[in-house]
């Protein structure tokens, strides 16, 4: 799934593109919005709130966009061919006169009153890009539930919203703290969260996401995705195994850790599959 700096990168784009223009053409190819014809009405503006994307178009309406595990969005000079994947993949064609926004594979589309975008997004807690991110009201909401695992609570968009697996993880591993560590037991809960904030924000500009400040590939991160190697500070075989809460099986997700730089409860690595040679 997209990380929330994915989302606001692809937002600031789409609003250096759109707002302002008038949309000549839109082809929604989901069955709920088939008929609906936005052309004649201008974009207003379009913005990121957490992972969710919001467009906003004259006549005081929003056209709300949700990522997922694999949506995108992608922008084309008017007239260019579209290359972000089979035709049958696009769900949301927006056209003005210089650019084609062009949505794919997106699981979320659809059209609400802008009046009423809480609707879509009001459960989520602060916006650890947005400008009114409040450290706070994070730090409170994260609190409110002290046995909860760090892990899933920092992925659970109500208490902060933007962060991923990738944020997560990453942001665990500098702090020292093993994902199943509960909140309660986490010394410096406010210093995580920190540092999940100062790396999205680092890598919000730019699609390439970088932990360890090298963009080299194989470089970029900590621990992310790199079970069976080496940790790199310490040399100790980096591990993996999913984790799910209690009656949320449906978020388990595969974390990441250094059992050596990390402390706090964790499971048994899950066993390296080893490459049967044909």
């Amino acid at each position: 799934m997209p990380e929330g700096d994915t989302v606001w990168l692809a937002a600031k784009r789409m609003h250096d593109a759109l707002a302002g223009r008038l949309l000549t053409a839109t082809d929604f190819r989901v069955p709920a919005l088939a008929t609906t014809d936005l052309s004649g009405r201008t974009v207003n503006e379009v913005a990121a709130r957490g992972k969710h994307l919001l467009t906003r178009i004259d006549g005081g309406l929003t056209l709300h966009t949700h990522f997922r595990m694999d949506g995108t969005w992608h922008l084309y000079k008017t007239g260019t061919r579209w290359t972000g994947g089979p035709d049958w993949q696009v769900r949301v064609v927006l056209t003005t006169d210089a650019w084609v926004a062009v949505g794919y594979r997106l699981p979320v589309v659809e059209l609400l009153e802008t009046s009423r975008e809480n609707d879509a997004v009001g459960h989520l807690g602060p916006d650890i890009l947005g400008e009114d991110w409040d450290e706070d009201e994070a730090l409170r909401r994260l609190r409110a539930m002290p046995d909860r695992q760090i892990g899933p609570a920092l992925l659970d968009q109500r208490n902060l919203a933007g962060i991923g697996n990738l944020y997560k993880t990453e942001a665990l591993y500098i702090s020292g703290v093993t994902p199943w560590t509960t909140v309660a037991d986490v010394a410096d809960l406010a210093g995580v969260v920190r540092r999940a904030v100062r790396l999205m924000r680092a890598n919000r500009d730019h699609w390439q996401q970088t932990t360890t400040g090298s963009m080299r590939p194989g470089e970029d991160h900590w621990v992310f995705e790199r079970a069976g190697r080496p940790c790199r500070r310490c040399g100790a075989t980096v591990a993996s195994a999913m984790q799910a809460e209690p009656g949320r099986e449906i978020y388990e997700r595969l974390s990441y850790w250094c059992p050596r730089c990390q402390t706090g409860p964790a499971p048994d690595p899950e066993p390296r599959r080893r490459r049967v040679r044909g």
